[in-house]
């Protein structure tokens, strides 16, 4: 039995559907452990139709805060009563906080891939970067990376029903930051590899490579990658995608979605307790490498 769980102990939530694979509660209650915090956090299962009730019982139960996963980023925005500048700017929302039934919406998904980065060693800004996806994550990333001083961005989406919001997304970045944007198709594969070859960054931010997709990608070949070229995919179940396969083949430095997850769930932490998720402990639980 968890022996720190008492009458006194707080909720903190994640809702998302599906979520039963999530490494989040296992991420969040190692910090609040070794800190000493007296929250418990647990991952919910919603369905669509439920959204509205859920975020009123969070108001009634008196959760602290909660994360939110695909698909409700956006969806939840409504059943809010404030949003952070940069959770306005990007249209998502990943992590709500709860002051005396007051609920705030914020959006760490963008910090969380900007702060893994520069965990790994790397300094993204006045660099070239390509972003595949134009979901809430990817426009996280992309608006992030822009304001914090990424030089030029390369958003990739094929030309279908969701393309206009990466043309919605370049437009906020153009009116918002200093950042060059432009919008391709994803189908164009020889500009495609053109900016790959010329870019220091990939991130694919879609869901490409992860369950059912397991071991597609929408590189066709190799070469597409340059060795000096660092790629990331958020997705982190499997941890080696086929695209991280042949960036590692290319000889690239590469990086999955875990280390984005933890210091985004940091960057939720910080805002439900005020206190610093402590990082290191937190790798050595969950057996980050």
């Amino acid at each position: 039995m968890e022996k720190r769980i008492t009458g006194h102990t707080e909720l903190m939530a994640l809702i998302a559907k599906p979520i039963r694979h999530s490494i989040s509660p296992a991420l969040q209650n190692a910090g609040f452990r070794k800190l000493g915090l007296d929250y418990a956090y647990l991952a919910f299962e919603i369905d669509e139709e439920d959204l509205e009730n859920t975020l009123l019982g969070l108001k009634a139960m008196k959760v602290r805060g909660c994360n939110v996963s695909m698909p409700y980023k956006t969806a939840v925005i409504p059943y809010l009563d404030h949003l952070s500048p940069a959770a306005k700017l990007i249209g998502a929302v990943n992590t709500i906080v709860n002051d005396h039934g007051i609920l705030t919406g914020h959006i760490t998904d963008g910090t969380g891939l900007m702060s893994a980065l520069k965990d790994a060693g790397e300094d993204p800004i006045g660099k070239k970067m390509v972003i595949v996806g134009c979901g809430g994550a990817a426009t996280a990333i992309a608006i992030q990376a822009a304001m914090d001083g990424v030089k030029e961005l390369i958003i990739y989406n094929k030309k279908d029903r969701f393309f206009p919001n990466a043309l919605e997304t370049a437009k906020k970045i153009t009116n918002n930051t200093q950042a060059k944007v432009t919008v391709k198709d994803l189908d164009d594969l020889e500009a495609l590899k053109a900016d790959m070859h010329s870019s220091q960054y990939f991130i694919n931010a879609t869901n490409v490579g992860m369950a059912p997709m397991n071991g597609i990608t929408y590189i066709p070949d190799q070469s597409y990658f340059a060795p000096e070229l660092f790629v990331v995919d958020i997705i982190y179940n499997p941890q080696k995608t086929k695209l991280l396969e042949m960036a590692e083949a290319a000889g690239c430095k590469f990086m999955n979605g875990l280390n984005m997850l933890l210091w985004q769930g940091a960057a939720s932490f910080k805002l439900w307790t005020g206190q610093d998720m402590p990082i290191d402990y937190v790798k050595e639980e969950i057996g980050f490498k």
